[in-house]
Order: C-alpha cells, then sequence, then structure tokens
C-alpha cells in the first residue's frame, strides 16, 4: 500500500465510477483498476463492487475508506504546515537583551518584527548582562544579544563593536573629549556587579594595564546607575549606547577612554536546541540588519562589522 492507491482508492469510491474517477484525477482507467486490485489483494479482501451502473463499498472497503481519508487529510495538513513555516514562520520567540542595547535596539527591532515576520510573536526579556548570561545558560531564551571581548565572539554573531566611556555628571569635569584610562582613578564610580560582562571587560583592561579604579557603588540596575551620574554622586563607565538619550539631552557627557580603548562585541547567540527552528532563524536573521540600520543612521553608536 502507498499514499498513491489510498488517492484513487479514494477518488474512485467519491467519483462513483473508475470512468469518471480517471477523468477527474487524469489517470487511465486501467492504472485506477489495477491500484485497486493491488490493494485488495495487498488486505486480501474486496473494498469495490464493480456493476454497470457504477460501483459500490464493502464494509471492507467502508472502512478502509474512514482510514483513508484521515490519512491523506493528515498529510495535506503536514505539507501546509511544513510550506506555511518556511514561507512564513510563526510561534512565539524570547529573546534576551541587555538593558543598554535594549535602549537602542528594541524599538526598531519589534517594529521590524511586526512588518516583516508578522506571525512570529517576540518576547523580549530586559536586563543586566549577568543575569542574562546565566538564563541563556539555562536555555530560558531562544536567542540573547549578549557582550564578548573581541576575542571571544567565538562562533557568535557580531552584531556591533562599542567603545566604553567615561560618563560625567553635567558641569564636572574632565571637560576634555578624551581621558587616559590611567587617569579614571581620580573619580568615584558608580558600576555594574561584578558577575556583570561590562564590569569585567573593563576590569580585564584596567588590571593588564596595572591602572586602579575608585568603585564607590556597585549597582546591577543601568538606569540606577544613570540617575547616580546625573544627580552628580558619581560617575561611570558605560557604552555610550546606554546613556545616548541621556547625552542627547545634556543630562550627562561622555568622555571617550583612551590608551587603550576599550571595546567590546556585541553578540547574538543562539539556543543549540532552537538552531532549526523557523522562527528563530527568521527572527536571528533580522536582528543583523536592524542592528546595522541602527549604526548606519547614527542612532547607534557603534561599528558595524564588515561584511562578509
Amino acid at each position: 500500500m502507498d499514499i498513491r492507491q489510498l488517492k484513487y482508492f479514494v477518488g474512485v469510491v467519491e467519483a462513483g465510477s473508475f470512468t469518471k474517477a480517471a477523468s477527474l484525477l487524469h489517470v487511465a482507467q486501467s492504472a485506477l483498476s489495477l491500484h485497486v486490485r493491488q490493494l485488495e489483494e495487498g488486505f486480501g479482501t474486496q473494498l469495490l463492487v464493480r456493476d454497470r451502473t457504477g460501483i459500490s463499498v464493502t464494509a471492507s472497503g467502508t472502512k478502509l475508506l474512514e482510514r483513508a481519508r484521515t490519512i491523506l487529510r493528515e498529510i495535506r495538513l503536514t505539507e501546509i504546515e511544513l510550506t506555511n513555516t518556511t514561507a512564513s514562520p510563526s510561534g512565539e520567540v524570547t529573546i534576551g537583551i541587555p538593558s543598554g542595547a535594549a535602549r537602542v535596539l528594541s524599538g526598531l527591532l519589534l517594529e521590524s518584527v511586526r512588518n516583516e515576520l508578522p506571525r512570529i510573536s517576540l518576547k523580549m526579556i530586559e536586563g543586566m548582562t549577568g543575569p542574562l548570561e546565566e538564563w541563556m545558560a539555562a536555555g530560558r531564551f531562544n536567542l540573547a544579544v549578549l557582550y564578548r571581548t573581541a576575542e571571544s565572539a567565538g562562533r557568535m554573531t557580531v552584531l556591533a563593536r562599542e567603545e566604553f566611556c567615561l560618563v560625567v555628571p553635567p558641569g564636572e569635569p574632565p571637560f576634555e573629549n578624551e581621558i587616559p584610562l590611567a587617569d579614571l582613578h581620580a573619580f568615584p564610580l558608580a558600576v555594574p556587579m561584578r558577575n556583570n560582562n561590562v564590569r569585567r571587560s573593563v576590569a580585564d583592561v584596567v588590571a593588564q594595564h596595572g591602572c586602579v579604579l575608585n568603585v564607590r557603588f556597585e549597582v546591577d540596575s543601568l538606569s540606577t546607575i544613570i540617575n547616580i551620574v546625573m544627580e552628580g554622586k558619581a560617575y561611570s563607565i558605560l557604552a555610550p549606547s546606554a546613556i545616548q538619550r541621556e547625552a542627547s539631552q545634556g543630562q550627562v557627557r561622555t568622555v571617550k577612554i583612551i590608551d587603550p580603548v576599550i571595546t567590546r562585541s556585541v553578540v547574538l547567540a543562539v539556543n543549540p536546541k532552537d538552531e532549526q527552528s523557523p522562527a528563530v532563524s527568521a527572527v536571528r536573521k533580522l536582528i543583523p540588519n536592524v542592528t546595522r540600520t541602527l549604526i548606519e543612521s547614527g542612532q547607534w553608536p557603534a561599528t558595524a562589522p564588515v561584511r562578509a
């Protein structure tokens, strides 16, 4: 028994005769007869009774007809589902995004998913990088935007490269546009907790160059850190994307850190078990395009990776 035999059997029953079925199915009447006869031989029972007026279905034929219709319907639904999934993916995709990147990425990303992937529901979880790393490792996200050093991006997709800056309260020194890393010790800092990837990136470079930082506050909340700086209680070290809004409004200033410049990569990670998911793949493919659009339009102060 094969799918074609079931299709022909159902076609003959529904048409009421081999002649009509041959016309509707565009198959020779002799071929239809052969396939039905092979079914009967395979099951060892008569399925149809042929007479001058057409055909009638035996009890065994009625049972097969019911099952055959179910099988053929499931095959059609499967074909539709797989075709639609590839052409128009659907489902829920969960993505974790650090608070800094979310400030520049989330708006256009949500809009792009809504316009280009209307059947996908994007669930976005924003947080500090420490918890996001842990949740991604635990498999809570399909995708995650994470921070890495340029050397540790591995196989993850690099979305952008950012340079850290000293975030300065309004009206406070330094008033230059750049500051050497060795001079940062003079400023009291509010920074993320030690398990935060941003904190680790900066600390590694500071340690390599024998410098020290004057950390006054450790806070796992980007908005709280920004408020502390705006209120003049401390400085911070962040990527420009994290405070672009406040800087444009004059609520804080940014001073580029040099000698050396501290850089990081913004990368996109995918949960290994979701790599074959059409919905996850669609969002995964969309995010680099959204990121490049933001960078090229000046909305994300970062450098886009060189196109392959």
